[in-house]
């Protein structure tokens, strides 16, 4: 609808008597409206406005859902060797506990990467209504295992859960890629299918809301499946590992150590997660 012009506004907002206002004949909030002269259409009379009847709130698109967000890694773990390197069970051999992760050329860790885009990507999922539980607290600590990772998810009986990494690969390689849980004949199994349905959505959104290319390096159209990591094959809810970006190679380097664009890795990954979460 068009706004009307000014010159209309001031007669018909402004000089009341000019417009049915008081004074010009027009019925004032609780008296009766005039009954019109015969031939003539009944005058109207905007209701009263009841302060006791409020705006219905915001509907929330992830209203109910749980989210369990596990930022890759922590940032003390190179001060613990001994505790990330005792050898945990992931049901298809054993691996270190943790490991310190990678870092780009110039020392910005990976696990202080993964710390901030993760709690940005609680910040927007519980602005949308989600209850959000990251696995670790803090970016000084040590672990925790990626056992006890996979048992949180569990725990918190989440929707989804995601694991927020960067990769360390050789300085050409490029892009981002999704690792989804393969059938092990163990607890994951019966979540397979639903953590395939969430590393597409989430993969598409990644692509559409960073620009960042698909792996050149792994997997097929950035979707690798994989066997060996114990915060999937120990997961009994849809989770994903996401390879965000390859911080050897300088120009995502550059990239994440910017945080608006950080900010542009959160919000896509919460936009893939509630595609999933809401169809």
């Amino acid at each position: 609808m068009r706004a009307l012009p000014a010159t209309v506004l001031a007669v018909c907002g402004l000089i009341a008597s000019a417009c049915g206002g008081a004074g010009s004949g027009g019925a004032t909030a609780g008296q009766a409206v005039p009954a019109a002269p015969a031939g003539q259409a009944a005058p109207t009379q905007a209701p009263a406005t009841d302060p006791s009847v409020k705006e219905p709130a915001a509907l929330k698109p992830l209203e109910g859902k749980v989210v369990v967000i596990d930022p890759g890694h922590n940032g003390g773990n190179y001060r613990n060797t001994k505790a990330i390197k005792r050898q945990v069970n992931v049901l298809t051999k054993w691996k270190d506990c943790d490991t310190t992760g990678t870092a780009t050329n110039n020392g910005y860790s990976e696990a202080a990467f993964t710390w901030d885009v993760s709690n940005r990507m609680a910040k927007i999922l519980k602005k949308r209504g989600a209850t959000v539980k990251l696995t670790r607290s803090d970016n000084d600590s040590v672990g925790p295992c990626i056992t006890e990772r996979a048992a949180i998810g569990n725990k918190a009986k989440a929707d989804a859960a995601i694991s927020v990494h960067a990769d360390g690969s050789a300085a050409a390689n490029h892009g981002f890629h999704v690792i989804m849980p393969k059938k092990i004949n163990g607890p994951v199994d019966k979540v397979v299918g639903a953590s395939g349905k969430l590393g597409i959505a989430v993969r598409d959104a990644y692509h559409k809301g960073t620009g960042l290319p698909y792996s050149t390096y792994v997997g097929s159209k950035a979707l690798n499946y994989r066997s060996d990591l114990g915060g999937l094959n120990l997961s009994t809810v849809p989770k994903i590992l996401v390879e965000t970006g390859n911080m050897r190679n300088a120009t995502e380097a550059a990239k994440f150590q910017n945080p608006k664009f950080r900010q542009k890795i959160a919000l896509a990954l919460a936009n893939g997660l509630q595609h999933y979460l809401n169809t």
